[in-house]
């Protein structure tokens, strides 16, 4: 299969793919989707073919309009029609109980629910009405890899296991959107993002559960990136905590007879006297930038095969810098600067 690279004026070339039950990566503000007929049980499982994910990880419905989410879902209460008003189109999913029987079990993993999300992109947008059907929409890369930002990114990835990429340029968030689930008594946030706890909090007036974020070996999760190993390029990263001096990075990547990657705020990086075998790219000035930038920073250093290590620099999980360092968690594997 040639994958094709559209332009914004060939959404409806895209569409008819959607339509035949061919795969699409389709362009968002957090990250590129890879996108199928969500009606379809046979296109729905080329995606899990394509990424190579697990298929008890359930995927996000992707829909242009409320209506069609009224289509699947049991109930919408008044704090879901809130938070629809505050953030919809935009970087919240939200996980609703659904009708019986209304979707695969390929796209719910066997569960009685599913996450929705209304993205704030117009091309996607006009792709779904034109298709005329919401679309699965999990991240568009080899699954366990960063997230794809750009649609090199998913080239790189799904070049040959995919109809089409529409190529909408860089997003502008960098992190997938927070996923907050409205099926249970307390709305509980099983992926954070972009919109954060206190924004959610904000609009519909109560306490939001924030610490949900992973589920044992033996559960099907409800959101993506609460079970398996997300967001990891080929080198291990190291995350480079508050606390940490990066004086002793530096000194420990003097020592190190290879390579090494660093990736920092632009105030750290032109503090420290390098060292020539340090590899260095910016993650701009301040968390919203490390965010937009994680993913692509990380999938930079791919191209770098002789490098080994990379250090990121850690935040402090404060807004959207809780978005940040979930993913980057997950990139590490939990692995610390200080446990070297």
């Amino acid at each position: 299969m040639k994958t094709l690279i559209l332009k914004k004026d060939q959404i409806e070339q895209a569409a008819n793919f959607i339509k035949k039950g061919e795969l699409v990566s389709f362009p968002t503000e957090t990250v590129y989707g890879l996108g199928a007929d969500a009606t379809n049980e046979t296109a729905v499982k080329k995606v899990y073919a394509a990424k190579g994910r697990p298929s008890d990880n359930p995927l996000i419905v992707t829909v242009s309009s409320v209506e069609m989410v009224k289509k699947y879902v049991d109930h919408i209460n008044d704090d879901a029609q809130k938070l629809i008003k505050a953030f919809w189109p935009g970087s919240l999913t939200m996980i609703f109980k659904l009708r019986p029987n209304v979707l695969s079990k390929a796209v719910t993993g066997g569960l009685n629910t599913a996450a929705f999300r209304f993205p704030q992109n117009q091309l996607t947008l006009d792709l779904i009405t034109k298709a005329g059907v919401p679309i699965v929409g999990p991240s568009a890369n080899t699954s366990g890899k960063p997230s794809p930002t750009t649609a090199q990114h998913v080239y790189h990835d799904l070049n040959g296991k995919i109809a089409a990429i529409i190529d909408d340029g860089p997003t502008t968030v960098g992190v997938e959107s927070t996923v907050l689930d409205m099926s249970v008594k307390t709305p509980s946030i099983l992926r954070p993002g972009a919109v954060t706890k206190d924004d959610i909090e904000a609009v519909i007036h109560q306490n939001v559960i924030d610490e949900l974020h992973h589920v044992g070996t033996d559960q099907t999760p409800k959101a993506p990136g609460m079970k398996y190993k997300h967001y990891a390029p080929n080198a291990q990263v190291y995350i480079v905590d508050p606390e940490d001096s990066w004086l002793d990075v530096a000194k420990w990547i003097e020592n190190h007879p290879q390579p090494v990657g660093v990736m920092a705020f632009d105030n750290v990086i032109s503090s420290i006297d390098w060292p020539m075998n340090a590899q260095i790219v910016t993650l701009g000035s301040n968390s919203r930038t490390a965010s937009r930038d994680l993913f692509a920073d990380l999938r930079e250093f791919d191209n770098h095969p002789e490098i080994k290590i990379i250090f990121t620099q850690g935040l402090k999980p404060s807004g959207i810098a809780e978005a940040y360092m979930n993913r980057l968690n997950k990139s590490a594997g939990q692995m610390h600067f200080k446990q070297l």
